[in-house]
């Protein structure tokens, strides 16, 4: 008789650099495994061509993964100049080439350009879904689906190396920003065209890829030290102000009660804890200046 091992009721947040090669879901598939975790989420899909920082978020923590898909991102691209591929990237087939004669100068003025709100048209191959299937399954059937095109925001870019056909810049940019389409508007916009031949997501709201494992360095650790690289599950909040409830407070939060609480309440959303400095969730302020319950955590026995 063949006995499955019981899942583990396991919460934090891991930093991992996925490597090359592996979807979101796959990479996160292997570290579930490895870890036994009963429940487990990513928090916000990387490509196959791409490496580095995917935050997975494991039982109370998978509570506040939304809130790390909705943040802002830094990713480093290679841009190849003067040739369009059909899929905007090295996987895809060459639409065109032409010559590049583009200065450094002129192409960090262009970039410049895409800096602020900007509109971008998601590429058909990506995961949005259109009737059920995502726009990748229609474009592998050679079907083209219209799509809307949607504000994203360029908070910073920057050039850090250019040689003549080939460029690598490093974009901060808001959530649902496709690095692909960026790539290939900078080079309509220069007039010779470009694709995307790398990318690396270096930051995740307050997440930095230095603080980041590998797979491999990750598999090669015992189950105790695998355990140790997860960070608390308000870590992936730790953007947001924080208020200490009193005892009485924190008790009737929990039971998801608003309570009263002395000082200045910041608005939106805020991470709460009781006197013994526990995460209890986050919590709002409500109109009434009473602190209201929005996304409490089950606290282990």
């Amino acid at each position: 008789m063949q006995f499955r091992r019981a899942k583990k009721n396991i919460s934090g947040v891991l930093l991992l650099d996925k490597p090359l090669g592996y979807s979101s879901n796959q990479a996160l598939q292997q570290v579930k495994h490895l870890l036994q975790a009963a429940k487990a989420g990513h928090t916000g899909t990387l490509d196959p061509l791409a490496t580095g920082l995917l935050p997975l978020c494991f039982g109370e923590a998978t509570k506040f993964a939304h809130y790390l898909t909705e943040a802002d991102k830094v990713y480093e691209a290679t841009l190849k100049l003067g040739i369009t591929t059909d899929t905007g990237d090295a996987e895809g087939r060459v639409l065109s080439e032409q010559a590049v004669a583009v200065s450094a100068e002129q192409f960090s003025a262009v970039c410049l350009q895409f800096l602020g709100e900007i509109s971008q048209v998601p590429p058909m191959y990506s995961a949005l879904k259109h009737e059920g299937k995502a726009l990748y399954e229609y474009a592998r059937a050679g079907v083209e689906i219209a799509r809307n095109a949607r504000a994203v925001t360029i908070h910073s870019i920057a050039v850090l190396d250019f040689a003549g056909d080939v460029a690598n810049i490093r974009v901060k940019c808001s959530k649902g920003t496709y690095i692909r389409t960026l790539a290939e508007d900078i080079g309509a916009k220069l007039g010779c065209g470009a694709h995307l031949i790398g990318l690396r997501r270096t930051a995740t709201a307050n997440y930095q890829i230095e603080q980041s494992i590998s797979l491999d360095e990750f598999v090669a650790l015992s189950a105790e030290q695998q355990l140790a690289k997860l960070l608390p599950s308000d870590s992936a909040v730790a953007y947001l102000p924080a208020i200490e409830l009193d005892a009485d407070s924190a008790f009737y939060l929990s039971q998801g009660q608003a309570v009263w609480q002395s000082g200045l309440i910041p608005e939106g959303l805020i991470r709460l804890y009781n006197p013994q400095k526990l995460f209890l969730g986050l919590g709002e302020r409500q109109p009434d200046g009473k602190v209201g319950p929005k996304r409490l955590i089950v606290q282990p026995l």
